[in-house]
């Protein structure tokens, strides 16, 4: 595939975009201080930002309690109960302990807080900013990495890429087949994260409530499935009030478990076993492996469960910032985790039957309620932070045009990598209910959500190993140490979920692949869009061709006709000229333009151009995708208007005649827009002939099901209905 058949909501009007220099105002050229006292001043000033910011970042890291950490620190509720344990020993007990501490280490420490956090895309992190950073270095042509034939000035957006790609990007840019499965394996990682966000929520909030069968024995398996289904009904209809505010409330609670279950730890160890911390040493998980050989092998699908979450510590960087997670897993998270286990550990070794009950046995009862009310408060946190991953990896996927269009809400006015989805949200809702209230048992969520886990992580592994090759540059002696390590060791983890597929594993599965169906159907039916445009375009050659019919009027009048074409205008624009024998007197063809990095800068928002024809003028729209694409119709239209005033008056030169144009175009500007302001959108829908092959059959007829249910790219801009026009057309398919 080449370049020119990228996805239509990130196709431009390359032709058509002028140098955004003529629009872009620099600030920093008129930004002078005073020059009386300005050291100290300055001295002062700098001071105060450094004391300021560090306030801010220590504040952003309490409030990452209580969004990203929550189904990682929550953990403990469920790895144990997860374990098929027969018989187990003491030996036994230091070696599952010892693989958690170093699983903890590992991967949590070393992977995640320390590289995965590095490679984030302009402050946003997860699969597909893995994937978008890997585009915008390689010329893969998949997604539009770049822009196409800005005569701009150098900007953050332009394509970073060195002359010498090395041999991994040339593969890459050579074989459709590796763009294809690298594609693959951003999509699979990305609908598997999505799994995560429902079954963490199950899994927690059940094995929270599961606490109540213990001191009341009368306390039916239905009746804690029915009160955790409630608890999780309430936490989604609680998502649109948005992250900062849910995480301002639930921060304190996820700050009083992340101190509560250590200290029990710590009890538990000086009243259980104290030489607990020997385990730390690696030869314990050779022991352990050499004496249960496929058990022990097969028990790691529970103990992986002890780094569950880790992959939203990554996801959810654009609600926070990279110092604010670092600083709290380090010193919160990890010591609390490895103090907990420690302390379930040592009492599993006194007690090595009660691993079933893992969490709540080694509760000491003088306070079983008030760390059952916390357990519980702190199950409610964990489900949150998967859900806010799953809103942005949503969103990620609905502006690189890889996922139908559904409603983002932009939930922050600071943070506006703070989204949340309606539609997703309540689909979550059903998902999870529905995974309780079937799949009650724990064991079968776990298996399921140990998969999950696993194959996300060794998905990010990969990815980020080629960050690491083609981006960043390291030492191929490091690539291949963090690659043996890191792969090896959740490749033995997938191998020992796998096998759980027929006893719950297969829940992730189905929602991925019906997940996976969907972004294919959608990106597939968009291709054959772009393919017919590309083929059936219309020039500016042909479209003065149209125009100079004497049977075709311009009326008075502004008209936004949208087309997402490159090179060229939409095949919608001939249907309508035929068919109404009219172009409105200004006709501005705006194209929507969604580039792969997270924000583009205000002043290279709205980019525009004269056509070389009467009235006829091009503006590209582009937006990254952590931006909010809702400016307001009113305010739409104004800016778009300005920027297009400005335009002209830098291109009318010197000469009087030119001059004289300009100030002609600009005062039929103002007469149009005072006229009225109409906007113009093509649909059209695929006319499935004898010849179409059964496979074009389906996934058309399937992507149109999808496009007759999305959400219309129009109202993000702020359109009123009363000046909306849908013209259709029949593309032969």
């Amino acid at each position: 595939m080449d370049t020119q058949s990228a996805p239509p909501a990130a196709a431009a009007l390359s032709e058509l975009v002028i140098d955004s220099a003529s629009t872009t105002s620099h600030y920093s050229d008129s930004l002078h201080f005073p020059h009386d006292n300005t050291t100290d001043t300055q001295v002062l000033r700098s001071s105060d930002k450094k004391e300021s910011s560090k306030w801010n970042t220590l504040f952003l890291a309490y409030k990452t309690l209580g969004v990203v950490f929550g189904g990682l620190v929550t953990s403990p509720l469920y790895v144990y109960p997860s374990m098929h344990l027969n018989s187990p020993t003491e030996e036994d007990y230091l070696g599952i302990y010892s693989i958690m501490f170093w699983t903890l280490t590992l991967i949590g420490v070393v992977k995640y807080t320390c590289i995965a956090l590095k490679a984030d895309d302009q402050g946003e992190g997860g699969t597909f900013a893995l994937y978008s950073l890997l585009c915008r270095h390689m010329n893969i042509g998949i997604l539009p990495s770049k822009r196409s034939d800005l005569n701009s000035s150098p900007s953050r957006f332009v394509l970073m890429r060195t002359t010498t790609t090395g041999k991994v990007s040339k593969v890459f840019e050579r074989s459709m087949v590796a763009r294809r499965a690298l594609l693959f394996i951003a999509m699979l990682g990305t609908c598997m994260l999505i799994g995560d966000g429902i079954l963490t929520p199950a899994i927690s909030v059940l094995s929270a409530m599961d606490g109540l069968r213990a001191p009341f024995p009368s306390v039916s398996k239905s009746l804690v499935e029915a009160l955790s289904a409630v608890v999780l009904f309430v936490l989604f209809l609680l998502q649109k009030f948005g992250t900062s505010r849910v995480s301002f409330l639930f921060s304190p609670i996820m700050g009083a478990w992340t101190l509560s279950t250590p200290l029990v730890g710590i009890y538990s160890i000086i009243h259980h076993y104290p030489g607990i911390f020997k385990a730390l040493s690696p030869h314990y998980i050779f022991h352990f492996f050499r004496r249960n050989g496929k058990e022990g092998w097969l028990m790691l699908g529970g103990t992986i469960l002890c780094i569950t979450g880790s992959e939203a510590l990554f996801a959810d960087l654009g609600h926070f910032n990279r110092s604010s997670i670092q600083i709290a897993f380090l010193f919160t998270i990890y010591p609390s985790l490895i103090l907990t286990y420690a302390g379930q550990t040592a009492y599993l070794i006194r007690n090595p039957d009660d691993h079933i009950d893992g969490f709540y046995k080694f509760i000491p009862k003088t306070i079983y309620w008030p760390i059952f009310i916390i357990a519980t408060s702190a199950a409610v946190v964990a489900s949150q932070s998967l859900i806010s991953a799953t809103f942005s990896v949503i969103k990620q996927s609905v502006v690189l045009d890889y996922f139908p269009r559904v409603k983002v809400v932009h939930t922050s006015s600071n943070k506006e990598g703070e989204v949340y989805s309606p539609e997703v949200n309540y689909i979550l809702m059903i998902l999870c209910v529905a995974v309780i209230l079937v799949f009650g048992d724990g064991q079968e969520i776990g298996n399921a959500f140990g998969v999950v886990v696993s194959l996300v992580m060794l998905i990010t592994t990969i990815l980020l190993t080629l960050v690491m090759i083609i981006i960043w540059r390291t030492p191929l002696l490091l690539v291949a140490m963090y690659f043996v390590v890191f792969f090896t060791m959740e490749g033995v983890y997938v191998s020992a979920v796998l096998t759980k597929i027929p006893e719950g594993g297969w829940i992730p599965f189905a929602i991925s692949i019906i997940l996976a169906f969907i972004m294919f159907g959608w990106y597939y039916g968009r291709q054959r869009k772009v393919e017919y445009e590309l083929t059936h375009k219309i020039d500016l050659g042909r479209l003065g061709v149209l125009l100079s019919d004497p049977s075709v009027q311009r009326v008075p009048g502004l008209c936004f006709f949208y087309s997402n074409i490159q090179n060229g205008l939409t095949p919608i624009l001939g249907h309508y000229i035929k068919n109404t024998r009219s172009l409105h007197k200004v006709t501005i063809f705006t194209t929507l333009r969604y580039l792969l990095v997270p924000k583009v800068a205000p002043q290279e928002r709205i980019v525009v151009k004269k056509l070389g024809l009467r009235g006829v003028y091009a503006c590209v729209i582009q937006y990254g995708y952590a931006d909010s694409v809702n400016l307001g119709g009113d305010d739409f239209v104004s800016r778009v208007m300005d920027s297009l005033r400005v335009h002209i008056e830098n291109s009318s030169g010197c000469l009087p005649s030119v001059l004289t144009q300009g100030r002609e175009e600009i005062s039929e500007l103002r007469e149009v827009e005072i006229a009225g302001v109409i906007h113009v959108r093509g649909k059209a829908r695929f006319h499935v002939g004898k010849n179409t092959s059964l496979f074009d059959r389906l996934m058309l007829a399937f992507y149109e099901v999808l496009h007759n249910n999305c959400r219309s790219a129009l109202p993000a801009l702020g359109v009123p209905l009363p000046q909306r026009l849908e013209v259709g057309m029949l593309y032969e398919a």
